[in-house]
Parts: C-alpha cells; structure tokens; sequence
C-alpha cells in the first residue's frame, strides 16, 4: 500500500525528521520526499510517498498522525491512498478540443480518474460522450434560471460523489454556490497567458496589442474572475503575419496540453494552494 502525505505549516525545527520518524514507527518506506519553504511567509510544504508491505488501518493512521503530529506543529495536512481513482466531473460547453483531449487520455488509461458523467449548458456534443460510454446531462444555463440550473449541478455532483471538476471551456461563470462546496477542487483552462488579457476575447485582444508570444493557463476556480491560484501555464511564438485564426488554432493546441497537465497534477496530489498561489511539487 502506498500514501502520499501533503502538509504545510508555519515553518519551524524537525518537521521533516518527525514525519519520518512517524512513518518508520509505522514500519514504512520513504519513497518520495520533497519540501519548500516560502521564507518571505514563514510556510512550510512537503509532500511524502511511503509504502507499506502490510496493510494498514488508514482511518487508524490518520487519527495518529493528527494526535501525534499534526496537532502539535498546527499543520494542514491530507494522507491519500494509491489506487484510489478520484471522480472527475467535466463541465463543456460547445468547444470540443479540451474535452477530446481530456477523453482520449482518459480512454488510453493515462488519466487515472473516474469520469461520472460529462455536464453542459448546450446538448451539442453529447455525441462526443456517447462516443465513450459516458452519461452526459444538458442543464441549460443563464442569468434567469441560474439558481435552479446550479442546484442541479450541486444535486448531479452529490449524487455521483463527486470529488473534483474540470471546466473545459464551459463558458459560464463558476458562482459561489458551488465554488464553497468544491473549494480548489474546480479546475479551469483560460485562454491566455494570465494576468494578461483575462476576460473574453483574449486572443482578439492580444491580437490588437500585437504580442509576440500567446499562452494558456489552467487555473483552480475563485470568486474573483480569472484570478484562481495558477496550477500550469505555457506560451508559444507568434509574430506579425498570423491571423486571428492563427491565434485561436495554436493557443487551442496550448489550451489542451496545459489543461491535461494541470488535472494530472491535481490527480497526482502535487498541488497545495496557499495564499491563492499554489506549491507544484516535482
């Protein structure tokens, strides 16, 4: 059996050997250790991997951890067992490149994830869940009937024990209705090299502006717009004689590598948000 162990704490002495003096006493093998301290904030972040040749009481293992460590350093810490496949919602609206992506990685077994069910606010590509063997629902979608199209959102997420969602380019906005209920468990691709060009439109605006370089940044969901801790972000050249066709085809090629990388992170338990800023653990 393996664990992975997230923590972060006020930085302070023998941390690191408590942990994995913890993790010997329990007749484990260190695997994976990595930590950071932001020094400007006093913070402390590690991430551990540690496996066990017997089996363990996993709810027995965390009431010690917390009774013996935790509590003691004032850590906010999370113990998540291997093997255990998170259920990822994915919410589309028309654009079908990111959900593509995401589906085949899926299908191939390289996204290591249970897909419940795929959720719109337009029926056009149902066809594509179809295509997988997945359940797709349209919940229409606007300033009118927002209340009650979130709470069937809220009403498919609890029912199908929903652990995170990603946002492949679903065209609304995120309200704090459901963000509460999955706080940095909702991940969105943005079509632009955040701060820069945030909002609609970005490769119109980035257009006018004449950049010389356009990126993707996949980002976990916050009440302010496009502003989320920054999960990953990347960027490629353009110049003078591209269109802004020739933008929107190579930043869709941006959107999908970035987005995938960004769930395989969260997946992999590689991220801690703090401060609205996010640790990416190697």
């Amino acid at each position: 059996m393996k664990l992975t162990i997230l923590i972060h704490c006020a930085d302070q002495p023998g941390i690191i050997s408590s942990v994995t003096r913890f993790i010997h006493k329990k007749k484990g093998n260190i695997i994976y250790l990595d930590q950071h301290v932001d020094k400007e904030a006093g913070v402390f972040f590690m991430r551990l991997e540690s496996e066990f040749e017997q089996g363990i009481d996993l709810s027995g293992f965390k009431s010690d951890f917390d009774g013996e460590l935790a509590k003691s350093y004032q850590m906010e810490w999370g113990i998540y067992a291997d093997g255990i496949k998170p259920k990822m919602a994915v919410f589309v609206s028309k654009y079908n490149h990111c959900l593509y992506d995401l589906l085949s990685r899926y299908n191939s077994g390289e996204l290591q994830v249970d897909i419940p069910f795929i959720l719109s606010n337009h029926p056009d590509l149902a066809y594509i869940a179809a295509q997988f063997d997945i359940p797709f629902f349209h919940v229409p979608f606007n300033k009118d009937i927002r209340e009650n199209a979130e709470e069937e959102q809220l009403q498919l997420l609890k029912q199908h024990d929903v652990d995170f969602i990603v946002l492949a380019r679903y065209m609304q906005i995120v309200s704090t209705k459901v963000i509460d209920v999955f706080p940095h468990k909702i991940i969105n691709i943005h079509h632009s090299f955040l701060p820069a060009f945030a909002g609609a439109k970005p490769y119109h605006a980035a257009f006018e502006r004449g950049v010389k370089i356009i990126g993707a940044t996949s980002h976990y969901v916050t009440e302010e717009l496009d502003a989320g801790p920054i999960i990953e972000q990347d960027v490629t050249t353009v110049s003078h004689s591209h269109s802004i066709k020739d933008f929107i085809a190579k930043g869709r090629d941006l959107e999908k590598i970035v987005l995938s990388r960004a769930v395989h992170l969260h997946v992999a338990r590689k991220t801690i948000v703090y401060n609205n800023k996010t640790v990416i653990f190697s």
